[in-house]
């Protein structure tokens, strides 16, 4: 949906922020207690941050890349696309997928807070939920882009779409031209986080 036309008073659940703030705490005493090596959580979080979600957005993509009744359910009903892949959960539950086209870039943020497709994409950069992403890609997407190291044709349009609590967004970028014949898990590989989120071209 328009960036502005949403309501994020969501970022401001006192339930959120004290659970956030538990979580905080209990992982400081753990680690000065020796409990828990730090580089090992650091280790951890990175995993599930660029490894286990972005594979299982990159596999819904691949098979809308490969398989085109597939794509146009993904279109058409996104929630119910990746649900049947066994892709479901907290922050995935409203899901609608945007398509990149030679005229139309997709790119994705969170204007107030950081809302995430977590079980498509696993946790959020830490820039994606930086006050300089959040204010400047609706503002200037353009320049966030080229930032990214994407540059596109002046005649392409670039649409910026904001995620809300009731809805996630996920990109579906244009398929390789170079990858007729690829096995979906070929294809997979290509795809990269930032590729489902707009900041980079597959």
């Amino acid at each position: 949906m328009p960036h502005d036309t949403h309501d994020h008073d969501h970022d401001h659940d006192p339930l959120e922020q004290g659970a956030a703030l538990r979580v905080r705490a209990l992982e400081e005493l753990m680690v000065a207690k020796g409990l828990v090596d730090p580089a090992a959580m650091d280790a951890i979080v990175e995993y599930y941050e660029t490894e286990t979600g972005p594979r299982n957005g990159a596999a819904v993509v691949a098979r809308a890349w490969s398989d085109p009744d597939f794509k146009e359910w993904l279109l058409r009903d996104g929630s119910a696309a990746i649900a049947s892949m066994g892709f479901t959960g907290f922050q995935g539950e409203y899901m609608r997928v945007v398509e990149n086209t030679d005229t139309v870039h997709n790119i994705v943020v969170c204007t107030l807070c950081s809302c995430y497709p977590w079980p498509v994409l696993g946790l959020p950069p830490t820039w994606y939920k930086s006050p300089a992403y959040r204010a400047r890609t609706v503002r200037e997407p353009r320049v966030v882009l080229s930032e990214f190291g994407v540059e596109l044709p002046k005649e392409m349009r670039v649409q910026v779409w904001d995620s809300t609590a009731e809805i996630r967004y996920l990109v579906l970028p244009q398929r390789p031209s170079d990858t007729e014949g690829e096995t979906p898990e070929a294809l997979a590989a290509r795809v990269t986080r930032n590729g489902m989120i707009g900041t980079a071209r597959v």
